[in-house]
């Protein structure tokens, strides 16, 4: 009995909780880009072709934050211009960076305060939701304001975060072999 009870009242360490929330960042990085992909491919489903007249159409899509970041930083530091492939490249790079580190500093501060990862973790999706997507992004200049958006857009941002969240408490969680 005592093992067990050492065992699930162990000690914190903002150390091994920022390492198991970077595994935890990474694996919900992915998770993402798996929920996008499905909501693509249903949204193009239901969509009756909409899509494809929207492109011969000449409409232009706004392009992936994460490509913009990798696109302005190669600018800014290299001096270089990054063609297609490597803008794709370049944004999964910037994307699952900004995952694994966003979990770091979640799986820290559920070692500083363990009811951080209320609710499995998606007020943490939530909230990186509203300070990236709705405030940073803008602010730097990376996407448009929130206003020139449809609500859809914010839910599904909103919904794929949660998705985030929720990844990353479950695998941190498992990597740190406890409840806390």
């Amino acid at each position: 009995m005592e093992y067990s009870w050492r065992k699930s009242r162990r000690k914190p360490s903002v150390w091994k909780g920022a390492a198991a929330g970077v595994v935890g960042g990474l694996v919900a990085s992915w998770a993402m880009n798996e929920f996008s992909s499905l909501m693509k491919t249903v949204a193009e489903s239901g969509s009756n072709g909409q899509k494809q007249k929207a492109k011969k159409s000449g409409e232009q899509q706004q392009e992936d934050p994460s490509i913009t970041t990798a696109e302005k930083i190669s600018e800014t530091v290299a001096d270089i211009k990054l063609n297609k492939e490597q803008k794709q490249k370049g944004g999964t790079v910037v994307h699952y960076a900004f995952g694994a580190i966003m979990g770091a500093v979640y799986g820290a501060s559920v070692e500083v305060n363990p009811a951080a990862n209320a609710l499995a973790g998606i007020p943490f999706g939530a909230i990186l939701f509203a300070a990236a997507d709705e405030v940073a992004l803008p602010a730097l200049g990376l996407s448009d304001k929130p206003a020139a958006y449809p609500l859809s857009t914010h839910l599904y941002g909103l919904v794929s975060h949660a998705v985030y969240g929720v990844t990353t408490e479950t695998v941190r969680r498992m990597v740190r072999g406890s409840s806390r």
